[in-house]
C-alpha cells in the first residue's frame, strides 16, 4: 500500500482517535485495523509521565512498499516558554501541567534558539512570533498563546503551515479596556492631563483649561463588540446620546442598551465624540483619514483604545491643526512605542497613554488565567474555542496521534471531493457580506444545499464553517475555522440555518449548488434582493472552480475570483462594449463577462471579472453610463475589503433608478417582520 493510503486508513477509522488515552487500549485498537500494508505498533514506555503520545515513523524495507511504524510513548512534561510577563495565577496553572520557562525580553535570535526546545509559547503584544520562529522550532512548537485579543504580532500563515495552533484570550480584558476608554474620554473633555502638567510646573491657569460637558453630546462608537458595547453602557450613564456602527451588531442588543445603529457615514457626520473599537484589518486600516475627517463635525473629539493603524496619524495631525478635530485621546499607535519626536504625541491637544487598555490588576490576572487554560487545553488535545487558525500538516504527519494535533483532524475529515465546495462556500459568504448595507446588522443567514445524495452522505459542518468564515472575517479580526465557527457565529448573534434541497439524478457530485440568503437587511446592490426579500446568491462548482450562478433573480455565470463588478442595466445593444471600452481605456484587463436578464429588452445584470481592483474614477465612468441603473464592485481576495465603509462615496457615483416593478431594498424590507417569522418557522421545522 502507498504511504498516503496507510495514513488515510489510520485517521479515517473512527475507532482510533484521541479519545484512546489509555496506551494499551490504543495499541489494541491499532492492531485490529485491517490494512494491506504492514503496521507495527512499538510502545516505548517512560515512567516520567502518564500522558501517552503517538508518533508516525516510516521505515524503508527492501520491498517497494513503504512500511509504517506507529510508536507510542509516554513523554515527559511538555515545556512552555513564557516570553512576556504573565500573572501569577496563570503561571500556577501552567506549572501544574508543564515545565515552565519564564524568559522575558528575548531578542529575536534568542527566541529562535530557545523555541526548538518548547512545545508551547505564550506572548503578549511586544514579542514578534515570525516565520523564522516557527522554522526554528523544527516542528516541535504545537501552540502559541497570545495573552490578549490582537494577534498582529503572530505570523498566522506561518503558524498554519507549520501545524501550530494559535489561541488568544479575547474576553478577560473587556471591562478594563472599556473603563480606559471612558477614562480617556472624560480626561480629554476636561483637559485633565494638560492641567495636571501645568499645576506641577507651578502654573495656575484656570481659564486656559476650560473643558466641555458630556451630557447631551453624541458619542459614535465605531465597533460595537464586547468593548464597544461596554463603553456605550457607561457613556449612557454619563448622559450621552450613543450611536454605533458595526455591520454585525445585533439590533436587539443595541436597542436593549439604548443605542441606535447607523451607517459609518452617518456615525462620523453626527458625532461630537468618536470612540474607536474596531479591529485592524485591510478594511479598517487608516479608516479615519483626510477624506473621513472632512466629513466630521468641526470640533469633534476622538478616542482610540483599539488599534493604532485604524487612524492615519499624519491626517489626524492635519485635522487637529485645522480645527476639524478639537482633541484626541490615544492609547494605541501605528508604531509602538511611537518616535520620540512624533508630532501627534507632542501635540498640545492630544492626551496619550502607553497602551494601557488592559492594564489593571484584575484584567492581567484574568488574561493570564484565560490564556493558560487555552494553552493547556490545546496541549491536552481539547477543542479550543479561542483558536484563531486551523493548522494544516503534511500528509505524512497526519497519522500522528499526538494530542497537540487534534485541530488538524478537521482538515483530514474533509473529503477531497468537497474541497471545491468549501472554497465556493467561503467566497459566497465574502460576496454576500459586501452587498449588505445599513446599520441593522446581519442576524439571519440561510444556507441551502442542492444535492442528489442522502442526508447522511454529506457532513455540512465544514461548509457551514467556511460560509461563516466568509461572512465574518472580512469585517473583523476574528479568524474562523471548523473548531470555532459555530461559537463565533453565536457570539455575534448570527443565526445560520441549513436546508437540503433534494434533487433527482445520479449522486456523482456531492452537491449541485450552494445558496446563501441573508434576511432582514438592505442591500448595496438592490438587484441581489430576491422576490422574497432576502439578499440571495447561488453558486456551483464547474471544472473544480467556484462559479457565481445567480444574483437575486438574475442568472449569471462568472468565476468567483479576484475582483468583480456587478451592474444592473437596461437591456439594450452596445452595453458590453461601452463598459469594456471604459475598462480598456483605463488599462483594466477584463478576465470574463456574463449577462443575465429576466426578459429581452427589459433589465439585465452584468457581472464583469477584472484582474485589478478598479479605481474610483473608473467606477464613476461606468456609473455615468445612462443605461447603468446601479453597480457594485466586490473583491473576493481574502480580507481585502476596504470599500465596505465607503457607501456615501460610492453612492455619489451610482445611479439608483429602480426600473418599474422592481422593488428597492428599503421597500422590500418593509415586510421584514413577516419574512422573519416565516424564516423562524422554517428554521424550527429544519432543526
Amino acid at each position: 500500500m502507498a504511504a498516503s493510503a496507510a495514513s488515510t486508513s489510520l485517521i479515517s477509522n473512527p475507532s482510533l482517535s484521541l479519545k484512546h488515552r489509555n496506551l494499551h487500549s490504543a495499541i489494541k485498537t491499532a492492531s485490529q485495523l485491517s490494512l494491506s500494508s504492514k503496521i507495527s505498533i512499538s510502545p516505548s514506555i517512560s515512567l516520567l509521565s502518564s500522558r501517552p503520545s503517538f508518533r508516525l515513523a516510516a521505515a524503508r524495507p527492501a520491498t517497494t512498499q513503504k512500511r509504517f511504524t506507529v510508536s507510542a510513548s509516554l513523554d515527559a512534561k511538555p515545556t512552555i516558554l513564557v516570553a512576556e510577563k504573565l500573572g501569577d495565577a496563570g503561571l500556577e496553572l501552567l506549572k501544574k501541567f508543564a515545565n515552565v520557562d519564564c524568559s522575558y525580553n528575548l531578542s529575536p535570535e534568542e527566541l529562535c534558539t530557545k523555541i526548538s526546545l518548547c512545545d508551547a509559547l505564550i506572548v503578549r503584544s511586544a514579542t514578534k512570533v515570525t516565520r523564522e520562529v516557527f522554522e526554528s522550532s523544527r516542528g516541535r512548537l504545537k501552540v502559541v498563546g497570545r495573552a490578549g485579543v490582537g494577534i498582529d504580532n503572530v505570523d498566522l500563515a506561518a503558524a498554519t503551515e507549520h501545524g501550530c495552533l494559535v489561541v488568544n484570550a479575547p474576553t478577560a480584558n473587556t471591562v478594563a479596556a472599556a473603563e480606559h476608554g471612558i477614562a480617556l474620554l472624560t480626561a480629554m473633555a476636561r483637559n485633565i492631563a494638560q492641567a495636571d502638567a501645568s499645576v506641577k510646573a507651578g502654573e495656575w491657569k484656570r481659564n486656559k483649561y476650560v473643558g466641555v460637558s458630556l451630557v447631551g453630546k453624541t458619542l459614535a462608537v465605531l465597533g460595537f463588540g464586547k468593548v464597544g458595547s461596554e463603553v456605550a453602557r457607561r457613556a449612557k450613564g454619563l448622559g450621552m446620546h450613543v450611536i454605533a456602527h458595526d455591520p454585525y451588531a445585533p439590533a436587539d442588543r443595541a436597542r436593549a442598551i439604548g443605542v441606535e445603529l447607523v451607517s459609518f457615514e452617518e456615525a462620523i457626520a453626527k458625532a461630537d465624540f468618536i470612540s474607536l473599537h474596531m479591529p485592524l484589518t485591510p478594511a479598517t486600516s487608516k479608516i479615519l483619514n483626510d477624506e473621513t475627517f472632512a466629513k466630521m463635525k468641526k470640533g469633534v473629539r476622538i478616542v482610540n483604545v483599539a488599534r493604532g493603524g485604524v487612524i492615519d496619524e499624519d491626517a489626524l495631525v492635519r485635522a487637529l491643526d485645522s480645527g476639524i478635530v478639537a482633541q484626541a485621546a490615544l492609547d494605541v499607535f501605528t508604531q509602538e512605542p511611537p518616535p520620540k519626536d512624533s508630532k501627534l504625541v507632542l501635540h498640545d491637544r492630544v492626551t496619550v497613554t502607553p497602551h494601557l487598555g488592559a492594564s489593571t490588576v484584575e484584567a492581567q490576572e484574568g488574561v493570564a488565567i484565560e490564556i493558560a487554560e487555552a494553552v493547556v487545553g490545546a496541549l491536552k488535545g481539547e477543542l479550543a474555542a479561542t483558536a484563531v487558525n486551523a493548522p494544516m500538516v503534511p500528509a505524512e504527519v497526519r497519522s500522528v496521534l499526538d494530542p497537540g494535533y487534534l485541530v488538524m483532524l478537521e482538515f483530514i475529515t474533509v473529503l477531497s471531493e468537497l474541497k471545491p465546495f468549501v472554497e465556493l462556500g467561503e467566497k459566497l459568504g465574502r460576496l454576500a457580506i459586501q452587498l449588505v448595507a445599513g446599520g441593522s446588522g446581519v442576524k439571519s443567514v440561510k444556507v441551502g444545499y442542492a444535492t442528489s445524495r442522502a442526508p447522511d452522505d454529506i457532513d455540512t459542518r465544514v461548509l457551514r464553517a467556511m460560509i461563516t468564515k466568509g461572512l465574518i472575517e472580512p469585517i473583523s479580526s476574528t479568524f474562523v475555522n471548523l473548531v470555532n465557527a459555530d461559537f463565533i457565529a453565536k457570539q455575534r448573534g448570527l443565526r445560520i440555518t441549513e436546508e437540503r434541497i433534494l434533487l433527482d439524478g445520479s449522486p456523482e457530485s456531492p452537491l449541485e449548488s450552494i445558496q446563501v440568503q441573508i434576511a432582514n437587511v438592505e442591500s448595496k446592490f438592490a438587484s441581489a434582493i430576491s422576490d422574497s426579500g432576502e439578499i440571495r446568491l447561488e453558486g456551483k462548482v464547474k471544472d473544480g472552480i467556484p462559479h457565481l450562478t445567480k444574483v437575486g433573480s438574475f442568472e449569471v455565470d462568472v468565476s468567483l475570483e479576484g475582483s468583480i463588478i456587478l451592474c444592473r442595466q437596461v437591456d439594450q445593444p452596445g452595453m458590453i462594449g461601452k463598459v469594456g471600452s471604459i475598462l480598456g481605456e483605463e488599462n483594466v484587463n477584463v478576465s470574463f463577462m456574463s449577462v443575465g436578464r429576466l426578459a429581452p429588452r427589459t433589465h439585465a445584470v452584468m457581472a464583469i471579472g477584472v484582474d485589478d481592483q478598479p479605481s474610483n474614477q473608473v467606477l464613476k465612468k461606468i456609473g455615468d453610463i445612462p443605461a447603468i441603473e446601479e453597480f457594485r464592485p466586490v473583491n473576493l481576495v481574502a480580507a481585502v475589503l476596504a470599500e465596505l465603509n465607503k457607501d456615501q462615496q460610492l453612492a455619489t457615483m451610482t445611479h439608483l433608478r429602480p426600473p418599474e416593478g422592481l422593488k428597492t431594498a428599503p421597500e422590500l424590507n418593509e415586510d421584514a417582520p413577516k419574512r422573519e417569522n416565516k424564516l423562524r418557522r422554517e428554521a424550527a421545522e429544519h432543526d
